[in-house]
């Protein structure tokens, strides 16, 4: 699948003049030296307004988003006005901007100073953001994208990238290696070793063909909330069919017992298996969970509400139904982990204590 990079650049009149046309230039010398140049095209935007970031997000659907420019920290990005004057186009506003793009936008470059808190914003939708956490001189913004693009172009993944990009500071001698920051969110399934909670990849597809048929088209879920007096759950079908799911109470295990990464796992390749319009929100969920357990401290209620929005994503899954026996053991420990205020979670597939 062709892959659009879209180069935005910035350089307000008064504002410092920045080399932006080398910086452009050396990306598209990489794309001209690629073998597999044929997979991506480069797109260009010069002196940008806001109405024109829009535009070029709904007119080119870019795979990779590259802005040039200048960096006011928490104050935003430097756009231009009419008048070629700067515009700050704000942290929350990009935030909001790129949430519209998160089905086609893989990877966002901010190669402008102080754009660590945009990167931040940017990647509460988005897999992978670049910011940089301080200034960032000409030489090794140029640097950085030439080491970047070359390794994507290459066909490496987009930490890769990230690494080789800050290496290229570091080869020419540029005290800068340290300023770019990479908003990863999880590893490029397509390329790198399946390991662990990424293994769900290969199992989505060695199982798709398994929950195509009519009898598996299960839609919203909607769990009856836990009582003492409670006796069942239905799971709402898309198609207006009820699957009822009896409840049933259960014991926790001790907390400390619980191999909370193993349960995480498990949850995640169960719930792989199903075909979902939701797939990325249901990764980008269960990838926000991972990454707050693998902390020193984890903040449980984190993880709690990364594993609700996963699963809330999921029950609207066809074939929701035919995985919930997989789910049972495995969120049982989870909320045993968690504790007494993810009780709830226990619902979605009729448990309850």
């Amino acid at each position: 699948m062709l892959k659009k990079i879209l180069i935005l650049s910035a350089n307000p009149k008064d504002t410092n003049k920045l080399r932006l046309d080398e910086e452009v230039r050396e990306i598209q010398a990489a794309l001209k030296r690629a073998n597999n140049r044929e997979q991506f095209e480069i797109v260009t935007s010069w002196a940008i307004r806001v109405e024109d970031l829009r535009r070029a997000l709904l007119d080119y659907q870019p795979t990779i988003v590259h802005f040039s420019g200048h960096g006011s920290g928490s104050n935003g990005l430097a756009l231009e006005n009419n008048s070629g004057q700067t515009q700050l186009v704000t942290t929350e506003s990009l935030s909001k901007l790129f949430k519209s793009f998160q089905e086609h936008v893989e990877c966002v470059l901010l190669n402008a100073c102080y754009s660590e808190a945009q990167a931040e914003a940017i990647h509460q939708h988005i897999d992978y953001v670049i910011g940089m956490n301080r200034a960032i001189g000409d030489m090794a913004a140029i640097e950085f994208a030439v080491g970047f693009y070359d390794a994507l172009l290459a066909g490496r993944t987009y930490s890769d990238c990230f690494e080789l990009g800050c290496a290229s500071i570091d080869l020419e001698g540029i005290p800068e290696s340290q300023t770019p920051v990479l908003k990863a969110r999880r590893r490029d399934y397509q390329t790198q070793p399946q390991t662990n909670l990424e293994s769900v990849a290969s199992a989505k597809s060695s199982a798709r063909d398994d929950f195509r048929s009519d009898d598996y088209k299960v839609g919203q879920n909607r769990s009856v909330s836990i009582g003492g007096n409670v006796a069942g759950s239905a799971i709402q079908t898309g198609d207006s069919n009820i699957a009822n799911i009896q409840f049933q109470p259960v014991s926790l295990p001790a907390p400390e017992s619980v191999d909370i990464r193993a349960e995480l796992n498990a949850l995640h390749e169960a719930i792989a298996l199903l075909e979902s319009p939701d797939r990325r929100k249901i990764e980008n969920a269960f990838a926000d969970a991972e990454e707050e357990v693998n902390k020193p401290k984890p903040d449980k209620d984190e993880v709690g509400k990364a594993l609700d929005r996963a699963l809330d994503y999921a029950k609207k899954a066809e074939g929701f139904a035919s995985v919930v026996e997989k789910l049972k053991p495995h969120l049982t420990k989870t909320t045993a982990w968690l504790g007494e205020n993810w009780h709830k979670l226990l619902s979605i597939v009729g448990l309850g204590i």
